[in-house]
């Protein structure tokens, strides 16, 4: 399964691919903001994208919304990872049709679950 990992942060990209092979994901590539990642979700094949809300050139909802309305990728799983935690963020990422949501900080088993959330769903 190939993700693509989608944050402004060096930082957090860095956390969140740890994250992720310590789980048992390898296959992944990183994106600074949506803009970028758009242009490699339309030039590659991603399975799962993990994406932050906050970021320049196109934010993650904007990025989700853009996904979603695309003929071949609007199904793809999307999990926002983000420090919005408020409820109106929470359901604005919902009517946006995220697959599932996890608030920052997070711990590699709440990563785990919610990705496991999402893949059950398919």
């Amino acid at each position: 399964m190939r993700f693509l990992v989608v944050d402004d942060s060096p930082t957090m990209r860095r956390i969140l691919c740890n994250t992720l092979n310590e789980i048992g994901y390898d296959d992944l590539d990183e994106a600074e903001d949506g803009a970028q990642a758009w242009t490699k979700l339309t030039s590659d094949k991603f399975d799962f994208l993990i994406t932050d809300w906050n970021m320049p050139n196109m934010n993650g909802l904007e990025l989700t919304k853009t996904v979603r309305g695309d003929s071949n990728l609007g199904e793809m799983p999307i999990l926002m990872v983000t420090t919005r935690g408020m409820k109106d963020d929470v359901l604005a990422a919902m009517q946006a049709k995220v697959s599932n949501y996890v608030v920052k900080p997070f711990t590699a088993e709440i990563l785990r679950q919610k990705i496991d959330m999402v893949l059950e769903n398919i």
